[in-house]
């Protein structure tokens, strides 16, 4: 097996699905405006600087979904889907991603963000297999907690481990394409890690390292300020 993996926010999108799902809910009116885009706005931040504690944050960005039938949530994650994902979804990374399927590759996305954001972003991409946190569902109904570990720096790594030993595989190649410094216990992982669009940790990285340095961007961007 030959393994393509890929981060999701900020490589193959132009911005962050986590962030824009919370502007999205301060939009709509599902949360008080100032408090949630604040604190939303804050962990953003944390993430980009490596500061990030992702349980605080789980807490924060999945309480919304205990408040609201899965039905609902799913109509409003639709809307959200044409509103604010399809506008930032990169031409180059979708040519990317086909490429390495049409070589025979296993395509997967790795993400932080929660599964119930990430499902249908995942399948616009096409890929094979999404391993992302998960939202923990209780009588179809989202709890606002997690239903296992994160898939945040090692835990992209640990949850990448469990994939493929429920499989008896190891693949003979893999590539991990990834905008993030919190991602290089996984880009160290793989026999070919490639940092998109990086920020500047994970470039001086890569430069240090001799790894590919590569750009999928247009110019756009999703974040915030």
């Amino acid at each position: 097996m030959t393994l393509a993996i890929f981060d999701l926010d900020n490589t193959l999108l132009a911005g962050d699905s986590d962030y824009l799902w919370g502007r999205f809910l301060v939009e709509r009116g599902l949360v008080d405006p100032e408090r949630y885009e604040a604190t939303n706005r804050r962990f953003y931040h944390e993430y980009l600087d490596g500061t990030l504690d992702v349980h605080e944050f789980l807490r924060f960005a999945l309480e919304p979904l205990s408040r609201h039938p899965a039905e609902q949530l799913h109509q409003w994650r639709q809307e959200f889907l044409e509103e604010k994902i399809r506008p930032i979804v990169l031409q180059p990374a979708l040519d990317l991603v086909r490429d390495h399927a049409e070589r025979g590759h296993t395509t997967m996305i790795i993400t932080a963000t929660n599964r119930f954001v990430t499902d249908p972003i995942a399948a616009l991409f096409g890929v094979d297999h999404l391993l992302a946190t998960t939202p923990e569902l209780v009588d179809g109904r989202y709890t606002g907690r997690i239903a296992d570990r994160p898939t945040f720096r090692e835990g992209k790594v640990l949850a990448l481990d469990d994939w493929l030993a429920a499989r008896g595989q190891r693949p003979a190649q893999s590539w991990f394409y990834s905008d993030s410094h919190n991602d290089l216990p996984l880009l160290e992982r793989v026999t070919n890690p490639v940092a998109v669009d990086p920020d500047d940790t994970l470039r001086q990285t890569a430069a240090d390292r001799g790894w590919p340095t590569i750009s999928l961007r247009d110019g756009s961007a999703g974040g915030p300020a």
